[in-house]
């Protein structure tokens, strides 16, 4: 191909273009990374100093773990997804009611497995942005418990239409915990001989152990 100025021009544009979408990616891999760290450090803070609140007055712990994840984790869209196609046969109250319950369990479980396992350190490695979607990232964490056991954990994180960054799911040392906690709900339906209400109305706070870290019963 002969390099006319029009020519030039062109692979100008193109690499300009490429130049630009690298540094969009950098950018958004900066942002996602910087929500996670810093709503890592609030959270880790609000634990280590609420620990003795959990035992005295548990509402007021999982009040200040709400505040600590309410701008960071997208919990409508978590417990949508646990109640998967039963969603659609739920009134709306249901559907509010269980993303209530849903959030409690999940304060309960997460809340006191950190608290009881004395000092523990999280630390955010590295953000990937979605080479098919902008609006989707992972980035990866390592949890370090007081012991030195180390447990990898991936954050599912998208952009919604304030272009703010959410968490929508979790994956801990391998364990998917969104799928896990579906396929929980899905066997209390067959329980539960497909009623919804008794599902939402008995959802559990008790989350075994291996559900948290992935180890084997």
């Amino acid at each position: 191909m002969m390099l006319t100025v029009k020519n030039i021009g062109r692979v100008f544009a193109v690499m300009a273009m490429a130049a630009f979408a690298v540094a969009a990616q950098a950018n958004a891999q900066q942002d996602v990374f910087g929500v996670v760290q810093d709503s890592t450090k609030m959270l880790v803070f609000k634990l280590q100093s609420e620990k003795q609140t959990y035992y005295d007055n548990p509402q007021k712990f999982y009040g200040v773990m709400e505040d600590a994840l309410e701008d960071v984790v997208d919990f409508e869209r978590i417990a949508a997804r646990v109640m998967g196609r039963y969603r659609r046969e739920a009134s709306d109250e249901l559907k509010e009611k269980f993303v209530g319950v849903f959030k409690k369990s999940l304060f309960d479980a997460y809340g006191k497995a950190l608290v009881e396992s004395g000092e523990f350190k999280v630390n955010v490695l590295t953000a990937t942005i979605n080479p098919r979607d902008e609006g989707r990232a992972s980035v990866d964490l390592e949890v370090i418990s007081a012991s030195g056991n180390k447990y990898p954990v991936i954050y599912s994180m998208y952009k919604n239409r304030d272009s703010k960054w959410l968490l929508e799911n979790v994956i801990v040392n391998g364990v998917n915990i969104g799928l896990a906690f579906k396929d929980r709900f899905e066997q209390q339906v067959s329980v539960h001989n497909g009623d919804i209400t008794k599902v939402v109305d008995g959802w559990s706070s008790r989350i075994e152990e291996d559900e948290l870290t992935g180890e084997a019963k």
